[in-house]
């Protein structure tokens, strides 16, 4: 499949050709829902045409683009392949972080305030399963996600649940400063990826978590339905929440499936969920993990920022308050509504073809690499006929 190559030392400009983007719509919501590129689409249509004709699907098939994809997001974030392994969505992974973490009456799970609800949902089942306590942290003003993390960790906490980025907003969390200080009180933890892994540098080296969640069809680009979970080496004999033929090992000998075996795949692989393959899907996720390869995510990095920053500086001409730019991500930017627009401000961004979010009180600006000067332009214009 072909893939856009960043020019070295040029930046990434002129990307809005790669994705399926009609000029007209101005498109700041990836931390929705991606846009799609060319390159997967084609994937998929190519993927729809062979499994449209089943005779030439080998057995070899059920696992080449697995493996292929299992290696592309463990090269995202430092990892090696056994330590991936392939989700449906970040409730998934959460579920077998919680099934492979024993909590005991009394402990502590630690989570954001406001928070991504499947991860929430998870924990408040696994605290009252064991009788644990769910230890929900709030930001006091002026205060960072990552200082009211540190301040609420201590050695009654048996786990650390914190996404790199807040969700609503962009607000980041020092994961490595949070990793430490989790290992210093002995809890463990566990990282939900889905708004940074493939626009913020991830490094499973540097941070030591237990467990990584991420979903593939916001900043990673890819199809729904292909999701990821990394699981440190000292969980990966732990015990996968159902049980697969594909997952035992000596699975690709289909005559001797009947065989029946104990021992799994290696590494994280026991993980995988049941119809991993996913004929359709697999290769428009791979297709989407090789462009950000071919991009480098420390160029996405620095294109996102800039589109982030401009917004910023433009929205707060008009009267409005954008995160502060030294506590957010750059690929997302948070900006605080006032009441008297928080209503109104989705429908006429959309009457002027401007789409975004609103999560909590502020409104989600997501862009990602189509996003050109007219589309900023676009939606300035918009907001500003709402403010006034």
């Amino acid at each position: 499949m072909d893939t856009v190559r960043a020019s070295t030392g040029m930046g990434l400009s002129g990307q809005r050709a790669a994705f399926e983007m009609p000029c007209e719509v101005a498109y700041f919501n990836t931390a929705n829902l991606s846009p799609l590129l060319h390159s997967v689409r084609v994937a998929g249509e190519e993927a729809l045409q062979r499994r449209a004709r089943p005779w030439t699907i080998t057995a070899q098939d059920w696992f080449a683009d697995v493996e292929r994809l299992r290696s592309l997001f463990a090269a995202l974030i430092g990892s090696c392949a056994d330590g991936v392994a392939l989700i449906p969505a970040t409730s998934y992974g959460f579920a077998v972080a919680a099934n492979n973490i024993a909590l005991r009456a009394g402990q502590r799970v630690l989570v954001l305030a406001e928070d991504y609800p499947s991860g929430v949902y998870t924990w408040q089942a696994a605290t009252r399963a064991a009788g644990a306590e769910m230890l929900t942290v709030h930001r006091a003003p002026g205060q960072s996600w990552t200082e009211a993390v540190l301040d609420g960790l201590d050695e009654r906490v048996a786990v650390v649940s914190v996404p790199q980025v807040h969700w609503t907003d962009g607000a980041l969390v020092d994961v490595v400063a949070v990793g430490a200080r989790a290992r210093e009180v002995g809890a463990c933890l566990v990282i939900d990826g889905s708004q940074s892994i493939g626009a913020l540098p991830f490094d499973v080296a540097a941070i030591r978590p237990d467990y990584v969640v991420s979903v593939g069809y916001k900043w990673l680009l890819g199809p729904f339905g292909v999701g990821y979970l990394y699981v440190a080496e000292e969980h990966r004999s732990g015990r996968p929440i159902e049980h697969n033929w594909i997952l035992r090992d000596g699975a690709e000998d289909f005559a001797r499936l009947v065989d029946y075996r104990d021992e799994y795949q290696p590494g994280a692989r026991r993980f995988d969920v049941g119809e991993r393959t996913k004929f359709e899907l697999l290769p428009m996720a791979v297709a989407a993990l090789e462009q950000l390869h071919a991009w480098g995510i420390d160029e996405v990095v620095a294109a996102l920022s800039a589109i982030t920053g401009q917004i910023a500086t433009r929205v707060s001409k008009l009267g409005l308050d954008p995160s502060s730019t030294d506590q957010r991500g750059g690929h997302m930017l948070g900006v605080a509504l006032p009441d008297t627009i928080l209503a109104d401000v989705l429908p006429a961004l959309a009457a002027a073809d401007c789409y975004a979010s609103v999560r909590g009180r502020s409104l989600r600006l997501a862009p990602h690499l189509h996003v050109t000067d007219a589309d900023i332009d676009q939606l300035l214009d918009a907001l500003a006929r709402i403010v006034r």
